[in-house]
């Protein structure tokens, strides 16, 4: 999570000035109107209040989805910068080029 939050604050660093990253080992169970009945890997939260933006990766579900250990960390920067692109309003790919997500 850290290397793939440090390679888009390099990029993206006055944008993701103020958000929250961190990882959680598990989804809330309620979901989200847009995640028909699919386990996520990750969530934005937008500010709320006095809450900062977060950006919030699910260790369990990034590793069961993964392959081999690995694809961990290329799936998570996947997570990661679909998140902040939700975030910025922006497509994963104007995020970071590198994106390779594919499901």
């Amino acid at each position: 999570m850290l290397d793939a939050v440090e390679v888009l604050e390099q990029r993206w660093s006055g944008e993701l000035d103020g958000v929250e990253f961190a990882v959680e080992d598990v989804p809330p169970s309620d979901p989200a109107p847009w995640e028909h009945g699919e386990v996520p890997l990750g969530r934005f939260f937008p500010a709320q209040g006095e809450l900062p933006p977060r950006v919030v990766v699910y260790r369990r579900p990034v590793e069961t989805r993964a392959t081999e250990p690995r694809e961990v960390a290329a799936l998570t920067h996947d997570v990661v910068v679909e998140q902040v692109a939700h975030l910025l309003g922006l497509s994963p790919e104007q995020v970071d080029p590198r994106y390779r997500r594919d499901d």
